[in-house]
């Protein structure tokens, strides 16, 4: 599967990080101006139903994790 160019950045923070919150991810994109949380919470939500991510709920935080490999 191809990922476009915010789908392949969101990716990189997750394989680096290994798992994140919105917040983390759009805080680590590090794009001027900052994505909308909005906007990275969209991202997420859409790379998720791809099966590209999945998330774990602590509390009332979302944390994202890849569930693809970095080839």
């Amino acid at each position: 599967m191809k990922l476009g160019g915010r789908q392949l950045a969101v990716m990189r923070v997750l394989w680096e990080q290994g798992e994140a919150t919105v917040a983390e991810v759009q805080q680590s994109l590090g794009t001027d101006p900052r994505l909308a949380y909005s906007t990275v919470a969209t991202v997420l939500s859409r790379m998720e139903r791809k099966g590209l991510i999945a998330h774990r709920a602590e509390d009332r935080q979302y944390y994202y994790r890849p569930l693809v490999s970095k080839v």
